[in-house]
């Protein structure tokens, strides 16, 4: 989620689109693939040789889903929503490895990418499933993000058992 927002003394600025409004994408958050990938690992002598499961995460239909999110986790509603400047990603790609790697992946960002995890649900039960708000606010603070904003129990705050 860093490189989606602009930060500056431990708030928010601004958050990037990476892609078109109308191009759909799925979003892991990462302690729900995590422990996804725990219980595939539990039941390991029930997967066939090179298994694949495809975790389906978040599904957004629209390229502002999560920067709506993030307006939301920070309680700012007017937080600005920009394209991802690109045009800075080709003036440096001739010095940086990274900027051309980004621009070769840019086509994935103009085609909806979604991933079906029928087979998944079937063979767990189910997909471990944050809710987006919730993953949001939690990561943003796990960046130091939410300055002041004060979390609460069940909602982005990691409350220890």
């Amino acid at each position: 989620m860093g490189w989606l927002t602009v930060r500056a003394k431990g708030q928010v600025r601004s958050v990037y689109r990476p892609g078109p409004l109308d191009v759909g994408h799925c979003w892991a958050y990462l302690p729900d693939m995590a422990e996804t990938m725990a219980r595939l690992l539990d039941r390991e002598d029930q997967l066939a040789a090179f298994d694949v499961f495809h975790f389906a995460g978040h599904w957004l239909a629209r390229g502002d889903e999560m920067g709506a999110s993030i307006r939301r986790a920070t309680h700012r509603p007017r937080l600005p929503i920009r394209a991802f400047p690109y045009i800075m990603v080709y003036a440096l790609a001739p010095f940086v490895e990274t900027m051309r790697e980004m621009i070769e992946m840019r086509y994935l960002w103009t085609r909806p990418i979604g991933l079906d995890n029928t087979k998944l649900v079937r063979f767990l039960g189910e997909e471990p499933h944050t809710p987006l708000d919730q993953a949001i606010r939690t990561s943003l603070a796990d960046m130091g993000c939410l300055g002041e904003i004060e979390l609460t129990p069940g909602f982005g705050a990691a409350v220890a058992a």
